[in-house]
């Protein structure tokens, strides 16, 4: 019951986050909003505004901000003016943007306070443990080595490696290019070793990674901007990934995974589900920024087209084109869904 708890509150608190940023720039543009609602399915609470209706609704996932002239139909008593297809385009990219955009802001702010509270992790790729024995000792890596690329793949932090290591296929040695302590570089290839448990291959090479904890205000201002850029740069590896093939969508993780994680964290305390809600919420901002049907990335991209043709896509047309993309979606998540499950059984 815990677990689901603080499930649906990371997960409330970071769709609310998001849809609270388009009904922002929505009010701030004066588009007309109708509804502003947490969950989906049945309304369970409902209060009335001047404009717009509150809702939460029974299902604690998702949410939406449901703005006049979204479905790309003109709506009778509201003028055409305060619909989203009558503003500029600089304002619909400010109104579509900003749900990613306070996703990524409250990430950092979270990260911030993490830092400032518990300490900042230096994020230098840095080895600051070789086990005795392993196939990292046996290549010849040592505790301070500054890893600089994994198999060609320029390294900046500590995720790199993790990343890099994960998405490894280990059909060969993994190349690991180092500066020595000394100002040296040298390149090892290291090839891990197997290990099966409970029908789960990994590949273990005996590194610990990672450099000293430090602590202040501008070190938790460094971290902060570091860590949002380490993730971010995760995403864009892992997206690219998916593109090329490398990795599958069987291996992508919704809810039921999330909730799993969840309650992983919530074992070591408040700054792991701090993290996680960080994690998690630039993970959110970034899917939805990708230009794809569906996504507030897909309207994004209908904009700059309205930009460089010189006038809109009929609405009827982008509607159209929006619902294909949300009902692939759908299937999406479905499939996603049911891996999860199989995961757990």
């Amino acid at each position: 019951m815990v677990t689901l708890l603080l499930f649906i509150i990371i997960l409330g608190a970071i769709i609310f986050i998001h849809e609270g940023g388009h009904f922002l720039f929505a009010k701030l543009t004066g588009i007309y909003v109708h509804e502003f609602s947490l969950g989906m399915g049945p309304k369970l609470l409902s209060k009335q505004g001047k404009e717009t209706l509150y809702c939460l609704r029974a299902i604690p996932i998702g949410g939406f901000c449901q703005l006049a002239g979204e479905e790309g139909e003109e709506e009778e008593g509201i003028p055409h003016e305060r619909t989203l297809p009558g503003k500029k385009p600089w304002q619909k990219f400010l109104v579509m943007f900003f749900g990613a955009g306070f996703n990524f802001l409250s990430a950092m702010i979270v990260l911030f306070f993490v830092g400032l509270i518990w300490g900042s992790q230096d994020m230098t790729p840095l080895l600051s443990q070789i086990e005795e024995g392993s196939a990292a000792e046996a290549a010849g890596l040592e505790v301070g080595d500054k890893v600089l690329s994994i198999n060609g793949h320029s390294i900046s932090t500590v995720d790199d490696i993790s990343i890099y290591l994960t998405l490894d296929k280990h059909e060969k040695a993994t190349v690991f290019e180092v500066e020595k302590e000394n100002g040296d570089v040298e390149t090892y290839e290291v090839m891990p070793e197997k290990q099966e448990e409970n029908d789960q291959i990994t590949y273990h090479y005996g590194i610990g990674m990672g450099g000293e904890t430090k602590t202040g205000f501008f070190a938790a201002i460094q971290y902060m901007f570091e860590k949002t850029g380490s993730l971010l740069k995760q995403m864009f590896i892992t997206f690219g990934n998916l593109f090329t093939g490398n990795l599958h969508l069987n291996q992508l993780s919704g809810p039921v995974g999330i909730f799993q994680v969840v309650g992983a964290q919530a074992q070591g305390g408040v700054a792991n589900l701090l993290y996680l809600f960080a994690f998690l919420s630039i993970n959110v901002g970034f899917i939805n920024l990708v230009p794809f049907p569906g996504f507030d990335g897909g309207h994004i991209l209908f904009v700059l087209i309205e930009k460089i043709k010189g006038s809109p896509v009929k609405p009827e047309i982008e509607a159209k084109i929006q619902a294909v993309g949300l009902f692939l979606l759908m299937i999406l998540m479905i499939y996603v869904t049911f891996n999860d499950i199989l995961r757990l059984i």
